[in-house]
């Protein structure tokens, strides 16, 4: 059977929820991975009635919904907390600001979505967690002993207890590996799990596009960590091939300029080889969803969310059942 392709609505919150599942069906979607901000999915209104009621026009309209997205509020659980952050979260989780203020109520909306996610039937929820060394990555002026270590240490403390509860609702958390989060590559992502002492709550939203223009083997990530990817998106990027004005860390250029080493892409026009991620995904046996993040800031969105479903669909296939040499021998009998 062919793993649902969906849409996550992330980058569509301009647009309501009913507008979202009508464009999403008319695109050839099965189904929608629905974010945490907009109206999408309101975890603070998320009770059982409002649960059921997304549930209802989610079939009545012919689509599935297998995970929901709290990247914003994720991101402000680890993080150096500073004004950008005012404008990616909820007023009632950005508050007055203050940095703890804000990384403890970002912690217990996370909890509630574990518990919203539960109501909700789905039993993954993907985010950020955000990082409070991330602005170590590049060091120098040298890090100072411990500084990496206490890092991660914070990221387990402050996710150890959310982790937790996500256990009890019978939810995961999958972390879209992603710079400026506790795990960017694959280094990192393991020493992630290390420091929760590989929670079984916790682990990853694939996607690709992070990885390609660092130089990260994205295939290998898969079956390094094949039990604990927990929902994939679909998402391309390009890099050039030459020197460019601005590198790999962007140079304060803007996304979508031309002088840019790289820049996302509709899927299938960038230089992400889906073929082996589809075929790394059958060797180990993931079944889930195929969720398109549709990012291009060149294209019409509309015609390229189109055109991703289409590619998806036409790229994925079930793997083999047989050993193809074994029925040589079954043909000669």
């Amino acid at each position: 059977m062919a793993r649902p392709v969906t849409l996550f609505t992330g980058q569509w919150a301009d647009l309501s929820f009913d507008t979202m599942l009508e464009k999403a069906k008319a695109f050839g979607y099965d189904g929608v991975e629905l974010a945490c901000w907009g109206d999408h999915f309101e975890v603070e209104k998320a009770d059982q009635a409002y649960c059921d009621a997304k549930r209802a026009k989610i079939k009545a309209a012919g689509l599935q919904c297998h995970a929901i997205s709290t990247h914003l509020v994720g991101q402000a659980v680890c993080d150096n907390i500073d004004p950008r952050h005012a404008q990616i979260l909820p007023p009632a989780i950005y508050g007055d600001g203050d940095p703890e203020g804000v990384r403890q109520r970002a912690a217990a909306e996370l909890k509630k979505t574990a518990q919203a996610a539960k109501r909700f039937g789905v039993s993954v929820v993907n985010g950020f967690t955000g990082s409070s060394i991330w602005h170590l990555v590049y060091s120098f002026p040298p890090n100072l002993p411990g500084q990496i270590d206490a890092g991660y240490k914070d990221f387990a403390d402050r996710f150890g207890p959310i982790f937790d509860e996500f256990q009890n609702n019978g939810v995961r958390y999958a972390l879209e590996v992603h710079p400026t989060e506790i795990a960017f590559d694959i280094a990192s992502a393991e020493r992630a799990l290390q420091a929760v002492d590989y929670h079984p709550a916790f682990g990853f939203n694939y996607d690709p596009s992070h990885f390609g223009y660092q130089g990260v083997d994205y295939v290998k990530f898969l079956y390094k960590f094949s039990d604990r990817i927990f929902h994939v998106h679909m998402k391309d990027v390009s890099w050039s091939d030459r020197p460019t004005d601005a590198g790999v860390f962007g140079g304060h250029v803007d996304f979508h300029k031309p002088n840019r080493y790289w820049d996302f892409k509709s899927v299938g026009r960038g230089n992400i080889n889906f073929e082996k991620i589809i075929r790394a995904l059958n060797d180990i046996e993931y079944g889930g969803p195929l969720s398109v993040e549709w990012e291009d800031g060149a294209m019409d969105r509309e015609f390229g969310a189109t055109e991703s479903a289409a590619f998806v669909k036409r790229i994925d296939f079930p793997p083999s059942k047989i050993i193809f040499d074994a029925q040589f021998a079954e043909n000669s009998k």
